[in-house]
């Protein structure tokens, strides 16, 4: 997998890099990769189709009607490993399984993504349009995606661990996202992270332990 550098994707990590919005900050991350393989890709490519071979073989043992059918494909099996490389890449340092990771990566469409995305981004997208004033921030992630892997041949994956295998979790993190924009002609992948961070929790004025929910208010329980 081979980083790939794109000023349009760049655009828009630059006004997520960071963005203040009084008691929360959201992050996001655009992130282009070539699924050419480079460097060790080949030995943990291997490695993780060994795996999946395993797993599938000790499935089929036990559950005639095992959920991970869909593996028995070799081009599904080749879209989950890109899709853990790519993991791989983006955190180097954390050890992904391959098996525990298909478990929470989910088929989506633009559509679903749209919906996420106007919901937990209103606030950010407004700064955009007040900082640019060019067309929305969904319309101009939309034009960038499409430049870099056409998004009407892409296929789009979330992926949703739990907590034990979460190498985005943050200080602080009240919600986040992660989705893939995969082109299979292009053998390319786009991965958008997104997250928002209590500011109170990152500063230390608030526990980290809280636990807030996706869909609670932080502030329910204070007097403002």
């Amino acid at each position: 997998m081979k980083f790939l550098e794109y000023t349009p994707l760049e655009r828009i990590n630059d006004f997520l890099d960071d963005l203040s919005l009084g008691e929360c900050t959201i992050k996001g991350c655009l992130e282009a990769y070539s699924c050419k393989h480079t460097g060790t890709d080949k030995k943990l490519s291997l490695s993780l189709e060994h795996e999946i071979l395993d797993y599938l073989g000790r499935s089929s043992d036990t559950d005639s009607s095992s959920p991970v059918d869909h593996l028995l494909s070799r081009s599904s099996r080749k879209t989950l490993i890109y899709l853990v490389l790519t993991l791989y890449h983006m955190y180097p340092d954390y050890d992904f399984s391959v098996v525990k990771a298909h478990q929470f990566f989910t088929e989506e469409s633009w559509d679903s993504f749209k919906q996420i995305f106007d919901m937990y981004m209103f606030e950010a997208s407004k700064e955009w349009v007040e900082a640019n004033g060019d067309g929305s921030l969904l319309e101009t992630l939309k034009e960038a995606l499409d430049e870099v892997v056409k998004l009407s041949e892409c296929e789009i994956y979330s992926y949703n661990p739990n907590s034990d295998a979460d190498p985005f979790s943050e200080r602080g993190a009240i919600w986040s996202f992660s989705f893939f924009f995969y082109n299979r002609k292009l053998k390319r992948i786009v991965s958008f992270r997104f997250l928002c961070l209590s500011n109170l929790v990152v500063e230390g004025l608030l526990p980290n332990e809280l636990g807030y929910g996706e869909d609670e208010e932080i502030f329910d329980d204070m007097d403002m």
